[in-house]
């Protein structure tokens, strides 16, 4: 399959799940938001299964671009600006239909494989980007030494996950997860003394 062809179908695969949901939606759900015949997508992906599979994967290289893209001036200005990257609710994310069928993706991750395998590549990544910001704080003394960067980026990560899963499961705000993450991760990592009477 060609990468134009992958990426009709997988796209199409998007907005379909938006519309139907991930338990409800069919193949040909699919191929109708593909303009192409069930048979026709049969032909690249033998099941549901390995089409949401190949979609992860998508997603993930999607996801990856935008968490390793975040650049900021300062360890502390890459933090805020990551948080504010996956804990937004402006028009650029997915909305709350793309969301709530992702939390239902996730939901099968337990009894199937392959997602268990793919929606952990997103939590390294997130972790790794994390860690990476969190050490380069310390060194430069913008955070405090105490911090271990494993330890704080795992709690991050937890926090992060969680204020997803409460946005879709109770509606409540995800700006106001955002603000309540970014408080307590100004308050556990930023050094009392600014960075430059460190050098």
């Amino acid at each position: 399959m060609d990468d134009e062809t992958a990426t009709e179908i997988l796209e199409a695969t998007y907005r379909a799940l938006c519309q139907h949901g991930y338990a409800a939606l069919t193949v040909k759900d699919i191929a109708a938001e593909a303009d192409r015949s069930k048979a026709s997508i049969h032909y690249y992906y033998d099941s549901k299964e390995n089409l949401f599979t190949e979609f992860l994967d998508f997603l993930y290289e999607r996801y990856t671009a935008k968490i390793t893209g975040v650049d900021g001036s300062t360890p502390r200005e890459e933090l805020d600006l990551l948080l504010d990257t996956v804990l937004t609710d402006g028009r650029q994310t997915p909305g709350q239909e793309f969301r709530t069928a992702i939390l239902e993706i996730k939901a099968q991750a337990p009894y199937n494989d392959a997602f268990r395998t793919q929606l952990a590549r997103f939590d390294a990544v997130l972790f790794d980007r994390l860690r990476e910001i969190i050490a380069a704080g310390v060194e430069t003394g913008e955070f405090d030494s105490r911090v271990e960067p494993a330890v704080a980026a795992e709690f991050l990560v937890t926090a992060i996950t969680g204020a997803h899963t409460r946005h879709v499961a109770t509606d409540r705000s995800i700006d106001r997860f955002k603000e309540t993450i970014t408080r307590y991760a100004e308050t556990h990592l930023l050094t009392d003394t600014p960075a430059e009477a460190t050098r």
